[in-house]
């Protein structure tokens, strides 16, 4: 300090060179210093650490959310740097150490337009009103510096620079999205906070112009209400007709996205030049009244809205039929007249129409009453009052309300050069005397933060940097003015009920909490119109009928003023009366009655705009899907293969056929198996088992096969035999019902008089093939199963399809016929069930009526459809037409019906291994049984108690045999010998005991 006090002729300094918060700091205590010129380096303060460190990045991203959030400023306003420093103006930079006096905002606007009319006395009354109140600002005054554009962009840019030379803290405007997209970009660059009243664009978003603030709601969520007022009365297309700038075109696109979620589409976008003349705007009409659709969608500017109109009127396009929707430019322009004519509300009548939604309060009451006063006051537009005129005056609050909140924060209203207009000085635009807002993003967060009450309602912005709470009144334009029908709100979409009253509820936009009033259409009625007509400017519906040779119960001429008749026809009509909507229609005959046509022409016909609609027996494949819509089918179908059968009387040897050869042996052996183990396992303790070695054998076949019919007389009494009996029972039953079942069917079912099993047998043949002549079974074989054309015959009719199965493959017929299901059974009925269908349905379709792509009617048809199918109709008017004999005998191969194997082979072996499970543990006791009796003990017993037989033994048997008479005997006798060989061990050992006892010592 003492140096730049002493001055460079006292061995001081001329000068300071620092960084400036250095120089802020010293300024603060030395006032009679300044800075001299501009800031000619540019860098910052940072945190070192280590090379590569994640937390540097880290670091970063939180300093920066310290800045948005204002808390950097909060803690450089504590630490009072540069808050009392006095920066002297130096023609580059302007500051002030204390409070301001005077704090100038901006506004721009067109003056002279229906939403710049009431936006002017509504800023001057708010700058007023601010100004009167001692409780802002502290007596800190406001200056409105107004700029008009002109309704130009190019002068609304010019008058928005020049805006910016006089160092305005904020900016109010504009109205139009064009210019705000423009002018964005120069606040962004100075840092001067944006309040816009009017620019409704959905693109102006805040990655983008992050200095950009609107203090109105979106078209986003204008365009949303629209949609789901689209999808409250069913409708699914619309045209957009709207103004080709930045607010027509953006906005019609979000309507786009909008009704893609609810399933709805923008069939066309009609766009005209703002400055475009009536005549241009008609020739527009004329071309979309040309369209399907006749629900318009219209979004342009309230100036020069009223044309289209005015010209929709001229072409009878506000009559009966046509639905009209508008976003808040009409109400806003009806709004701003005092009085609307009569001639302007005739081309209004029917109209539906979005209003910026504002609730009643006393604070909106008390200003409307002011509104004559203020009108009038300096205003040269039009003065009548719009909504845009609530938020314009909220705007002015809100820079008031922000600004209090700035100053107090320690927020100094200073300017400084850009240095990168700083390079612009050869220029003579002058763009050096614009200046950067220092305190700008310290007051863009806290117009953020700010929360009040104002005229609109409760202004607020939410993390998207929208004002909370979007909603708009629905409008319906009938007699001398406009009804409310009803509320559109974020919260809960479609109400009668006032937004507000809904907030403290759950939100709920279901479909069914979904309510307006009812509403007066164009032509004066009052109910909703269908929103389409037929292209053909809603001439009669032109529908083809295929012209058949064959099957007339289908669909046939006649003779009565309809001039057809069949079941595809009765079906066609009951489904159209069914529509809350007449559809004018002519039947046209599509081919020449001497063969049948081609299906795929007539789709194609239909696509090409030679006719409306195809009603026939016309089969929805993939082809024809791709360039007509089908509505829902009304008749299931699908390609099944028909032959020629006869009844094969049943052979002596028939009841052979449900086993396959090897099935039968292993049963067999099974039978035999089961019989032997059952011996073996009784034949010891049961004496219904043993006997003479004949009567034993007769005992075991006799036994093993008498369990099939469950008539075996011999008793089993072993525990083990139980057990395998009650298991074998069991598979004798399962195979018992089997056989039964596959004998049953192979004695009631026809056999095939030919080779042919179903379509892959067929595909293997090089038989011919014969398919209705004009059917996609034609193509079907050919493209998809690769079966050569010259094996294909094509037949007219049932007559024909039953002289060629009749003559056969071998005299010039065919050897099986392929068609679609309903086909075959009206052919087979006819014939008295002498041919049948082999197999299952290869392919599974359905018939539909066919339309023009993306034809509202093919929808609402289905809908009718369903309902046929559900209230019966379909059905009766099915048996009235194709009432015919069922041929519901089965057709099979024997080998269809036999049963081999695999499909027993769990059953014989849990048998078998209970079986051997069962001799395991019998030959394991008997082999016990057998170390604990010797042979010698076997024949004196033998001599004992069977001296009759001890006579015959003179030679001792093997050790084999001796086992095998072990094992024939009973098991009472072994039980017995056991006991005896027992005891008399058990007295041999007293003996022995006794005789060492009584020998001398």
């Amino acid at each position: 300090m003492p140096a730049v006090i002493s001055g460079p002729d006292n061995g001081g300094v001329a000068a300071i060179v620092d960084e400036l918060p250095y120089v802020e700091l010293f300024l603060s205590k030395r006032t009679e210093f300044g800075i001299i010129g501009q800031p000619f380096t540019r860098s910052g303060w940072g945190f070192p650490l280590y090379r590569d460190s994640s937390l540097a990045i880290d670091m970063s991203t939180a300093i920066l959310k310290l800045s948005e959030t204002g808390k950097l400023q909060e803690i450089h306003a504590r630490c009072k740097i540069g808050l009392s420093g006095s920066f002297p103006s130096s023609g580059n930079t302007s500051s002030s150490s204390l409070k301001p006096k005077v704090i100038h905002i901006g506004a721009l606007f067109t003056v002279n337009s229906v939403i710049g009319g009431a936006v002017k006395p509504a800023l001057e009354a708010a700058i007023d009103d601010v100004n009167s109140d001692p409780n802002i600002l502290n007596g800190i005054e406001l200056k409105l510096v107004l700029r008009d554009t002109n309704c130009s962009g190019f002068i609304g840019i010019i008058e928005a620079l020049q805006m910016m030379q006089s160092d305005i803290v904020l900016a109010i405007g504009p109205q139009s999205s064009g210019i705000a997209h423009v002018i964005s970009h120069a606040v962004n660059e100075l840092q001067v906070p944006l309040l816009s009243f009017g620019a409704t664009d959905p693109t102006l978003a805040s990655l983008q112009f992050p200095y950009f603030l609107r203090t109105t709601h979106s078209d986003y969520f204008q365009m949303y209400a629209i949609a789901d007022i689209v999808d409250y009365y069913g409708w699914r297309e619309v045209i957009a007709i709207f103004v080709d700038d930045d607010y027509g075109r953006n906005g019609i696109s979000v309507l786009g996205d909008a009704l893609a979620k609810t399933r709805g589409k923008i069939s066309y976008k009609a766009a005209f030049s703002p400055k475009d003349p009536v005549s241009k705007i008609s020739d527009l009409l004329v071309e979309v009244n040309l369209m399907e659709s006749r629900v318009f969608v219209v979004h342009v500017n309230p100036d020069s809205g009223l044309n289209v109109f005015s010209a929709a009127k001229t072409l009878n396009m506000m009559s009966g039929g046509y639905v009209w929707i508008t976003t808040d430019w009409l109400p806003l322009y009806l709004d701003s007249r005092e009085a609307v004519d009569s001639d302007t509300m005739n081309l209004l009548q029917g109209v539906i129409a979005l209003r910026r939604y504002t609730p009643e309060t006393d604070l909106k009451k008390r200003f409307m009453s002011r509104w004559n006063d203020l009108k009038y006051k300096g205003s040269s537009g039009p003065g009548g009052f719009n909504s845009y005129a609530l938020y314009a005056y909220d705007s002015v609050w809100l820079a008031a309300h922000a600004l209090e909140v700035f100053l107090n924060e320690g927020g100094n209203v200073s300017f400084s050069s850009d240095l990168k207009l700083g390079d612009t000085n050869g220029s003579t635009l002058n763009l050096s005397s614009l200046h950067v807002f220092n305190g700008g993003q310290q007051l863009l967060q806290t117009l953020l933060q700010t929360s009040f009450t104002g005229l609109s309602g409760q202004i607020q912005f939410d993390q998207q940097r929208d004002l909370i709470h979007p909603a708009f009144d629905v409008l319906n334009i009938g007699g001398t003015g406009a009804q409310r029908i009803g509320y559109w709100s974020n919260h809960s979409h479609l109400s009668i009920v006032p937004p507000e009253n809904l907030y403290t509820k759950p939100p709920n936009i279901s479909s069914g909490s979904q309510h307006l009033y009812n509403a007066i259409w164009p032509g004066e009625t009052s109910k909703p119109p269908r929103g389409w007509v037929f292209p053909n400017n809603g001439q009669p519906l032109r529908i083809a009928v295929p012209n058949r040779v064959g099957y007339k119960e289908l669909a046939s001429k006649d003779n009565r003023p309809q001039g057809v008749k069949g079941y595809c026809i009765d079906v066609f009509e009951a489904a159209i009366n069914l529509l809350p909507y007449a559809v004018p229609r002519t039947y046209m005959l599509f081919g020449d009655g001497t063969k049948n046509p081609s299906y795929n022409d007539l789709v194609y016909q239909v696509s090409q705009n030679k006719y409306d609609a195809a009603v026939g027996d016309i089969t929805i494949v993939t082809n024809r899907t791709k360039i007509v819509d089908f509505t829902q089918p009304y008749m299931e179908s699908g390609l099944v293969v028909v032959a020629p059968v006869k009844e094969v009387k049943s052979s002596q040897w028939t009841f052979l056929k449900p086993f396959t050869k090897e099935m039968w042996f292993v049963t067999v052996a099974f039978f035999l198996f089961v019989g032997v183990v059952v011996w073996i396992l009784e034949h010891r303790i049961n004496p219904e088992f043993r006997g003479p070695p004949r009567q034993q054998l007769m005992t075991i076949f006799w036994f093993s096969f008498s369990t099939m019919f469950f008539s075996h007389r011999e008793n089993t009494v072993s525990t083990l035999g139980r057990l395998v009996l009650i298991i074998w029972l069991f598979v004798v039953l399962i195979i018992n019902s089997s056989y039964t079942a596959s004998l049953t069917s192979i004695l009631t079912v026809q056999q095939l008089m030919s080779g042919i099993q179903g379509i892959d047998s067929l595909i293997s043949s090089s038989e011919p093939i014969g398919v209705q002549d004009g059917s996609f079974a034609f193509n079907y074989l050919v493209d998809e199963l690769n079966i050569a054309r010259s094996r294909i015959v094509q037949l007219k009719n049932p007559e024909a399809y039953l002289r060629a199965l009749n003559l056969g493959p071998k005299a010039g017929g065919v050897a099986a016929i392929v068609d679609e299901l309903p086909y075959i059974e009206l052919f087979l009925s006819s014939t008295k069930c002498l041919y049948h269908t082999i197999g299952q349905e290869f392919t599974k379709s359905g018939w539909g009526f066919a339309f023009q792509r993306d034809s509202p009617l093919a929808v609402d048809l289905s809908t009718a459809i369903l309902q046929l199918s559900e209230n019966g109709d379909l059905q009766e008017i099915h048996k009235k037409w194709l009432t015919h004999r069922e041929c519901s005998i089965q057709i099979n191969q024997e080998e269809d019906n036999q049963l081999d194997l695999s499909s027993f082979w769990g059953l014989f072996l849990i048998c078998g291994i209970a079986c051997l499970l069962a001799l395991t543990f019998f030959c394991y006791r008997v082999f016990s049984q057998y170390q604990r009796f010797s042979p010698e003990d076997e024949e004196t017993e033998l001599v004992d108690i069977e001296p009759s037989r001890s006579s015959r033994r003179s030679i001792r048997s093997s050790s084999f045999k001796d086992m095998m008479d072990f094992v024939d005997k009973k098991e009472a006798v072994i039980k017995e010998m056991l006991k005896r060989k027992n005891n008399n061990e058990s007295k041999q050992t007293g003996h022995s005991t006794n005789g060492q006892a009584s020998s001398p010592a």
